[in-house]
């Protein structure tokens, strides 16, 4: 998606240094824990122990040692309730590396459009100051001319307010580029070389890929919001199944096998070998509203959850429309606009001999001037406008439309 090499290189060390992206990442490694921990519980728990028991008296104290090995407190998932909650929490774990996505393309989107104001505020840079040195050396041929009386004071004082306004938007320029720079390295995390630096919008450096027609709507899908979205419902949807579970029995099974002996020399002998099977059942009978409660609560939670994803695709429709339509439009304002600055430059270079000729006074050519000026500022503004129209577009289908899904 991206073409220049030199952001390619600046977005792989921003998803190696970013501080919000190692959080998403730690996040994930926390749910990953949690969800190993609940799909555990469908497991029996085996144990271990050992015990040396001595009781005194009146008479000697007796001795006596055991140990063993059992299961303890193992549900059997009748009905499904431990289940469902591991299906819970993998859904939300997945939920979690939704978002580690959505940061992901966030960060990557900041650092592409971090490069691309760069790069126009390079090119504004570049322009104001070829600007004042054109003010600047039609400013020496009036200075010149008005010695000689050729012309009045008011051309003078004229060509005067045009180079010190160009003068100040070298400087207004010039500062918005250090504060570019300031801006991508504080995104990438790391000082950035000057040749990775661009130094403007031209020559398709920094060009990023057209959208090509008839895109399906199921690019949509690859939004991590969306997909966030669809697994939290997943994870609502399991919730209610434990809820309800919680009103069937539960069957718990503990069971143990060892050896006990008076003496340790014969804890392993014959004779001494003793086991044990406790199965334990609970049945809810009476528990006020409590159930029913969870239950309903989990029913809210699955609804919230199913407004929330399809206020996750809705929202992806209107700002994929959005995009598409404003390229669009940018497309054609930006043919238009390359029109007008070939239409000023030329009538600026008319005026400008009209009044070398003599034919028409100083402020013919200064209203040139200011157009042309003003025409190539705007037609920067334009191609700046439609390529992070292209970066929108990037975000808004999770992720591009070439890029395969991570």
């Amino acid at each position: 998606f991206f073409h220049d090499p030199d952001l390619q290189t600046l977005v792989a060390r921003a998803l190696s240094n970013n501080r919000d992206l190692r959080v998403a990442v730690l996040n994930i490694d926390k749910a990953r824990a949690q969800y190993r921990i609940q799909r555990s519980e469908q497991l029996p728990w085996v144990g271990a122990n050992a015990a040396l028991q001595r009781i005194g008296g009146d008479t000697p104290a007796p001795s006596s040692y055991s140990a063993g090995t059992g299961v303890t407190g193992f549900e059997l998932d009748l009905f499904g309730r431990l289940r469902n909650l591991s299906d819970a929490a993998l859904q939300q774990y997945l939920a979690q590396e939704a978002v580690r996505r959505a940061v992901h393309l966030a960060l990557v989107a900041e650092v592409a459009n971090a490069y691309l104001t760069l790069a126009a505020d390079h090119e504004l840079f570049g322009l104001s100051q070829a600007t004042l040195k054109n003010y600047q050396d039609s400013y020496a041929l009036i200075e010149k001319r008005f010695s000689l009386g050729a012309v009045s004071g008011l051309d003078v004082e004229q060509i005067r307010t045009q180079v010190e306004s160009a003068r100040a938007d070298v400087a207004r320029y010039e500062g918005q580029v250090v504060l570019a720079v300031n801006a991508l390295v504080l995104l990438v995390g790391a000082p950035v070389e000057k040749t990775l630096l661009p130094t403007g919008l031209k020559g398709g450096m920094v060009d990023l890929v057209a959208p090509p027609a008839g895109l399906p709507s199921e690019t949509l899908l690859r939004r991590p919001d969306v997909q966030a979205a669809e697994h939290r419902l997943r994870a609502a949807n399991a919730n209610i199944g434990a809820a309800r579970a919680a009103y069937f029995p539960s069957i718990s099974l503990t069971g143990s096998v060892g050896s006990a002996s008076g003496e340790l020399s014969g804890l392993f002998g014959n004779g001494t070998w003793l086991w044990s099977f406790i199965p334990q059942i609970s049945v809810p009978i009476f528990q006020g509203e409590r159930l029913q409660a969870n239950v309903d609560g989990a029913v809210a939670d699955r609804d919230i959850a199913l407004a929330d994803y399809e206020k996750a695709i809705q929202t992806g429709f209107r700002e994929a429309a959005d995009a598409l339509a404003s390229a669009v439009t940018l497309t054609r304002q930006y043919e238009a606009q390359r029109a007008l600055v070939d239409a000023a430059v030329r009538a600026e270079q008319l005026s400008r001999i009209r009044y070398q000729a003599g034919r028409d006074s100083y402020l013919g050519l200064l209203d040139a001037q200011r157009t042309m000026y003003a025409a190539q500022q705007g037609l920067l503004a334009t191609r700046f406008s439609r390529q992070t129209n292209r970066l929108t577009l990037y975000k808004v289908l999770g992720g591009g439309w070439k890029e395969r899904g991570r």
